[in-house]
């Protein structure tokens, strides 16, 4: 995404992230040219988000929060627009004749092209494997929750609006594990960021590894892998990823002679049966006292259970200690 600063505000606050580093440093930071750093300062060009993201926290400096954000692209259609109009002019069409060129294209097809290894398709870009972690145990917790795998890619979906802080969380876990490039797609339409990591050897990795699954991961019926059931540490971790991306924080209201009474309660709902189950066990077996409910949720409702899940288990999402503690 590229960001959509107000008339020389672009220029103010490059020049302030400069006052702290220098271009150089910041070239390299971000994997870019000194020129690029030096044409987002004359505001030659729209600032890249993600490598804006790694200078602010380079610097400390908070990410400005007065922008708009654009696709990458955003310039094409009217871009294209005009050269097609001018193409259109000096030819009297678009592309050619395009009979001929599907004809040659299949000629090509038929003789070559079928049997070349295509290194887009084929390539297998390197991705950093990390040893079994809590960390790791974590970001396979939120992956089991708000996650999915496909074929070439791994995306965690979040709120757009409660989650954005803990999509700073989930964006800096996923390039410490596996020194990958995250991807961030918003969508307004449906209120939701996706972060994406587009790489075939970490779902390779995932799959083989870690003992994770594509596809759909209720037919499936998925569940924590082994290698985290059995390690206490791990299996905090990952309940704490699980409770974090599908479960949610809730004041229960009612009234006794008139009097009216609150306090908190935990759900965490999940329609894979096994996940249900595991996660149910792991409080279990941290002194907790779970229920299900629902055929769908596993539920913590007393003061004391409150009280322990956050001293033992703990949240990374600020939307849950919020919710929580207010």
């Amino acid at each position: 995404m590229r960001i959509f600063f107000s008339k020389r505000a672009q220029n103010k606050f490059i020049n302030k992230i400069l006052s702290r580093i220098s271009v150089k440093k910041a070239a390299k930071l971000c994997n870019l040219s000194e020129r690029t750093i030096r044409d987002w300062r004359r505001e030659k060009f729209l600032v890249d988000a993600n490598a804006l993201r790694k200078l602010c926290r380079k610097t400390k400096i908070p990410f400005p929060s007065n922008i708009k954000l654009r696709d990458p692209y955003w310039y094409i259609a009217k871009g294209s627009s005009a050269g097609g109009k001018a193409v259109f002019k000096k030819y009297g069409r678009i592309g050619g004749d395009p009979k001929y060129r599907k004809k040659k294209w299949y000629e090509w097809w038929e003789k070559e092209g079928k049997f070349k290894k295509h290194p887009i398709i084929n390539v297998c870009l390197p991705i950093k494997k990390p040893e079994k972690s809590k960390h790791l145990a974590e970001f396979v917790g939120i992956v089991l929750g708000d996650g999915g795998i496909t074929k070439s890619q791994i995306m965690i979906t979040v709120n757009s609006k409660d989650d954005k802080e803990y999509g700073e969380f989930l964006y800096s876990l996923a390039e410490k594990l596996f020194d990958v490039h995250v991807g961030i797609c918003h969508s307004k339409k449906w209120n939701v960021t996706k972060y994406i990591i587009s790489r075939s050897e970490l779902v390779r990795f995932f799959i083989e590894k870690l003992g994770l699954k594509k596809g759909n991961k209720i037919k499936q019926q998925v569940d924590i892998p082994d290698w985290i059931k059995q390690n206490k540490f791990y299996s905090i971790a990952c309940v704490r990823g699980l409770v974090d991306t599908d479960g949610c924080i809730f004041t229960h209201r009612y009234k006794v002679n008139g009097k009216f009474y609150s306090y908190k309660k935990l759900c965490f709902t999940s329609y894979s049966l096994p996940l249900r189950q595991s996660v149910f066990n792991i409080l279990k077996e941290n002194g907790l006292n779970p229920r299900f409910s629902q055929d769908r949720d596993v539920r913590l409702d007393s003061i004391e259970n409150m009280q322990r899940y956050f001293q033992i288990i703990g949240s990374h999402n600020p939307k849950h200690l919020n919710n929580y503690y207010k």
